[in-house]
């Protein structure tokens, strides 16, 4: 057996109730098996959402996802279409969900400490009437290109998550970002991967880079033959 990094383990729920008090009754209850019609509106109007997955070997990861308000499809209070962007092809995410469909999702609002959670169970699908549904032009007049795969979802519990996390971290909070200078991506990667180039021309590569796939997001024009 692989040893524990730790000491003073807690390996029961038992254990952990002697840590925590018990839980108010209206948190007891706000978990809810469907959408309900202001819920729908808190998705359909997220720009932002966290994926969670885990493996069928275990390992378990968090994954950003995002586009215009919109961009999730309610197919109805029980079932939602995510489509599956460009991204770095890795496909962990949705590798993890054909090996095991358990998943939660977290809904982000820019400016809201509330967010919106929903767990369920996911497949992935290419069925071509999500494929065009996830295709419509967008609000900004835009028409996305259409994604390879969509991640189907249904959903077994829908809540609101409180505020204090977004609060404690002044997440929204303009005069806390000055302190997030001090931490940037491309140090991380240079210092991960030993790159020596030089770190300007990383940040140029990266700018066109991300422009490139953002541009891909979006079906292109046909032209005329």
């Amino acid at each position: 057996m692989e040893p524990v990094p730790f000491e003073h383990l807690v390996t029961s729920e038992a254990e952990l109730r002697l840590l925590y008090r018990e839980p108010s009754s209206l948190v007891r209850n706000k978990k809810q098996p469907l959408l309900d019609a202001v819920s729908i509106r808190f998705v359909e109007s997220t720009p932002l959402m966290m994926l969670g997955t885990a493996g069928a070997d275990g390992a378990v990861e968090v994954s950003p996802r995002g586009g215009p308000p919109g961009w999730v499809k309610v197919i109805d209070p029980t079932r939602l279409a995510i489509p599956d962007f460009n991204g770095n092809n890795l496909i962990d995410s949705i590798t993890n969900i054909v090996g095991n469909p358990s998943v939660g999702l977290l809904f982000v609002h820019p400016g809201k400490d509330e967010t919106l959670r929903v767990n369920g169970r996911a497949w992935i699908t290419t069925d071509p009437d999500l494929i065009i549904r996830c295709s419509e032009t967008r609000s900004d007049g835009l028409a996305p290109a259409a994604p390879k795969a969509i991640i189907g979802v249904q959903i077994t519990d829908v809540f609101i998550h409180c505020a204090k996390a977004f609060r404690r971290g002044s997440v929204w909070q303009p005069g806390a970002w000055a302190s997030l200078d001090k931490v940037d991506a491309i140090d991380i990667l240079r210092c991960q991967m030993s790159i020596d180039t030089p770190r300007e021309q990383l940040l140029v590569s990266f700018a066109d880079g991300y422009a490139s796939d953002l541009a891909s997001d979006l079906a292109q024009p046909q032209r005329d033959s």
